[in-house]
């Protein structure tokens, strides 16, 4: 029962990774807010969590959007009466290299990946500093270490998100907010099993993305999960500013 009286906001957090981790927070004592666009999915995720003795609510927030944004986190704070724990996962991915990616994908990946990371965190900090503080973790990828061929919009989306995270830590120090980073690498996610179905050899697909790694599998999403809450909890109350990985040792080849 880490989080315990505790109020943890995760964006994207219908499916996946996040899904993974709004439950892992619940089980832990949180009262925890579900932020997406995918309003089926998201109350299904709600509906789950409430199976336990903590709570949970859906928000249908467009994080690229200030006003939807700020409006969302002082709903959950007029809910609950404190934030403490901001989780930036909501993500969209887009398969093309720079010569082929249009203008209006560019945007769309940034203003989602990015700038919504940047408006959840500075809307959400402003409550947090109301109670003395707070963290946040950054879901970035094993994409923002590296450079990985054919997706340089979603490549540069997670590499800012580190760099947000830095900034960040140094910023909010003072204001008794942490700020971390998690570097997943490819997790068995909807969202990647979309994007396996869309290739010629879904199956060969696969196999290369677990060959590509020491660890020769996808992640599960309850590991990423268990990662966020390891450096949202008080256990590294002296972290700010890491980033870890956790991607089945990709990025230390």
């Amino acid at each position: 029962m880490r989080f315990e009286g505790k109020v943890a906001v995760l964006t994207g957090a219908a499916l996946g990774i996040g899904r993974a981790a709004a439950a892992a927070f619940a089980a832990e004592g949180a009262n925890v807010a579900i932020l997406d666009l995918n309003k089926a999915e998201g109350e299904r995720a709600v509906q789950q969590i409430q199976g336990s003795p903590d709570e949970a609510m859906f928000f249908k927030t467009d994080v690229s959007k200030e006003a939807e944004v700020q409006a969302t986190m002082e709903q959950v704070v007029a809910r609950w009466g404190r934030l403490d724990i901001l989780v930036n996962n909501a993500g969209i991915y887009f398969q093309a290299n720079a010569l082929d990616t249009p203008l209006e994908i560019w945007e769309r990946v940034l203003s989602v990946n990015l700038t919504g990371a940047f408006l959840c965190t500075k809307h959400a900090v402003q409550q947090m500093v109301k109670n003395g503080g707070g963290v946040v973790v950054n879901v970035a990828s094993e994409a923002g270490l590296v450079g990985i061929k054919g997706q340089v919009a979603y490549n540069v989306s997670k590499g800012g998100l580190i760099a947000l995270t830095r900034s960040c830590a140094v910023d909010f120090a003072e204001l008794g907010v942490r700020v971390n980073s998690i570097c997943p690498g490819t997790t068995d996610t909807p969202l990647v099993q979309a994007a396996v179905q869309r290739a010629p050899d879904p199956a060969a697909a696969r196999r290369a993305l677990e060959t590509c790694r020491p660890l020769n599998r996808l992640g599960r999403p309850e590991e990423i999960a268990a990662a966020i809450l390891f450096l949202a909890s008080d256990e590294v109350g002296y972290a700010t500013g890491a980033i870890l990985s956790v991607d089945g040792g990709y990025t230390t080849q």
